[in-house]
C-alpha cells in the first residue's frame, strides 16, 4: 500500500488552510499589524461575554502557548484588558478595550472582503456545502469515531 501525499485528505485539507492562512496573514500584518492569533483572540473576544485563555484555546484549537503570547501582545498594545473572573480566582476574563472594538470594526469589513474574495471561486451553494462538510468532520473527529 502507498500513500500519495497530493490525494491524501488530511495533506490536503491542511494545505490548503495554510495557503488561506498565509494570505490573510499578510493582509492583517500590512493593514491592522495583527497576527493570526492576535486577530483570533479579538475575533472570539468580540464575540460576547468574558472568556479566559484557556477557552479560547479550547475554542480556536490554538496551542496554550500561542493564546498567552497572543494575549500579552494584545494587552501590551491595549487592545484588550484582563479582568478577575466572577468564580475562578485563578482564572482572568479577557475583554475588548475602546481601541479593541475600534480595531474589531475595522477588521471585520476587510475580513468579508477577503473571505469573499478567496472563495469567489466557489458558488454560494458550494460554499454552504463546504462549510457544512467542515463542521461535519470537526463533529466526527472530536464526537463521532474519527480515529
Amino acid at each position: 500500500m502507498s500513500l500519495r501525499l497530493d490525494e491524501f485528505l488530511p495533506y490536503r485539507l491542511s494545505y490548503t488552510s495554510n495557503l488561506v492562512s498565509e494570505r490573510i496573514a499578510r493582509a492583517y500584518e500590512a493593514l491592522f499589524g495583527l497576527s493570526i492569533p492576535e486577530w483570533r483572540l479579538v475575533a472570539v473576544i468580540a464575540e460576547g461575554a468574558d472568556i479566559t485563555q484557556q477557552d479560547i484555546a479550547v475554542r480556536t484549537r490554538m496551542d496554550k502557548v500561542v493564546v498567552s503570547r497572543a494575549a500579552a501582545s494584545l494587552v501590551q498594545r491595549g487592545l484588550i484588558g484582563k479582568r478577575a473572573h466572577a468564580t475562578d480566582r485563578r482564572a482572568q476574563c479577557l475583554f475588548l478595550t475602546t481601541d479593541g472594538k475600534t480595531l474589531y470594526e475595522a477588521v471585520v469589513p476587510k475580513a468579508r472582503t477577503m473571505e469573499a474574495g478567496i472563495f469567489a471561486c466557489l458558488t454560494q451553494a458550494e460554499r454552504a456545502t463546504l462549510a457544512h462538510l467542515l463542521r461535519r468532520i470537526d463533529w466526527h473527529v472530536l464526537e463521532g469515531d474519527g480515529s
